[in-house]
C-alpha cells in the first residue's frame, strides 16, 4: 500500500489501520496471527483502547516484535486528570511500550465531557503532562458527534481526529462535512471509522456477535468499495473497518483500488440510492 501523511504529525501511514477491537476476546495465537498478517500487508498504524476489553493485552504481546516499526495509538475515556493518568500508565504496561505515538481523548460526547476534560483538573492536563514527559508524541480526539469534535478542535490544537465517517447521513445530510473541512484547514491527521457501516439491524435480524452492533456492508460489493472511496474523498489518511478480522482482510484487499480510482459520479449515485433505502434503519451514529 502507498503510505500517506497523517496531517501535521510527520507520520507516514498506510491507508488502512488496525483497529484493536479485532483482538478483543480472541486467543493470543489468533491475535498474533492477525497482527502478523496486518504488518505483512503493510499496515503500520495500530489503534486500541482500554474500553476494548482485553484488546490491549492481546495487542501488546502480538505487536512486540514490530513495535519499533509501527505507530501505536491508545485512548482514555476518563474525563479527569487522575483517571486519565491511571489509564495511560496502565495502557503502556499492557501494551508493553514506553511511549505512544498518538494518545487520544476517547469518545468525547457531551457538553459535560467538554467542560470536565478541558477544565481545571481535567483529562487534558494529563495529556499535556504525558507529552512533556515524552510518554506521548501526538495528541488526538475520537468522536461520534460532529459538533462535539468541532468544539474540541476550537479548544485545543490537536494533531489527529478519529471520526465516524458514516456515508448514509453523510450523503443524505452532509454529516461529517464540516469536520472534514476543519481537519483539512487545520492540517490534522484525519482518521475515519465506521466506514463499512450499512444500517441498524432489523427486528427480524440477529447480530452474529456483540462486536457487530450494526450491520456491515456486504464485503466485495460495489457499495462497500464506494463507501471506502467516500471516506477517502473526505480527506481520510487511513480507514478502520468493523471490529473483526474478515473486515480488515477485505479492506486490505480493496484499498489500492479505492485509492487508484477515487469516488466517481456513479459511486455517489449508488451511495445516494442505497442511503435512501437504508434511511429507515439508519445506524444512529451520533447516539452511541
Amino acid at each position: 500500500m502507498e503510505k500517506r501523511m497523517l496531517g501535521k504529525t510527520g507520520f507516514t501511514i498506510a491507508p488502512v489501520m488496525f483497529g484493536g477491537l479485532v483482538n478483543t476476546n480472541e486467543s493470543q495465537d489468533d491475535a498474533d496471527r492477525f497482527v502478523s498478517y496486518a504488518v505483512g500487508r503493510g499496515v503500520n498504524y495500530f489503534d486500541v483502547a482500554p474500553a476494548y476489553g482485553n484488546a490491549e493485552e492481546r495487542l501488546g504481546v502480538a505487536l512486540a516484535p514490530y513495535r519499533k516499526d509501527v505507530y501505536l495509538a491508545s485512548k482514555t475515556m476518563k474525563r479527569d486528570a487522575a483517571g486519565a493518568k491511571e489509564d495511560l500508565l496502565a495502557s503502556m504496561k499492557r501494551l508493553r511500550t514506553d511511549y505512544f505515538d498518538v494518545y487520544q481523548l476517547h469518545h468525547v460526547h457531551t457538553e459535560s465531557d467538554l467542560e470536565t476534560v478541558f477544565g481545571k483538573g481535567g483529562a487534558m492536563e494529563t495529556l499535556l503532562w504525558a507529552q512533556r514527559e515524552g510518554l506521548v508524541r501526538k495528541l488526538g480526539i475520537t468522536a461520534h458527534r460532529e459538533w462535539c469534535a468541532l468544539k474540541c478542535l476550537d479548544l485545543f490544537d490537536f494533531d489527529t481526529v478519529l471520526y465516524t465517517m458514516y456515508w448514509v447521513p453523510g450523503v443524505l445530510r452532509g454529516l461529517g462535512d464540516k469536520l472534514a473541512a476543519a481537519a483539512k484547514e487545520k492540517g490534522l491527521g484525519f482518521l475515519c471509522m465506521k466506514v463499512l457501516t450499512h444500517r441498524d439491524w432489523a427486528e427480524d435480524e440477529t447480530a452474529p456477535s456483540k462486536r457487530q452492533w450494526y450491520k456491515p456492508i456486504e464485503f466485495g460489493s460495489p457499495l462497500a468499495l464506494a463507501a471506502m472511496k467516500y471516506s477517502l474523498s473526505k480527506g481520510a489518511a487511513s480507514l478502520v473497518g468493523p471490529g473483526f478480522f474478515a473486515a480488515l482482510v477485505y479492506m486490505l484487499d480493496y484499498i489500492d483500488e479505492a485509492v487508484a480510482n477515487p469516488l466517481s459520479q456513479n459511486d455517489m449515485e449508488l451511495l445516494k440510492a442505497e442511503a435512501v433505502k437504508a434511511a429507515d434503519l439508519e445506524f444512529k451514529i451520533e447516539e452511541v
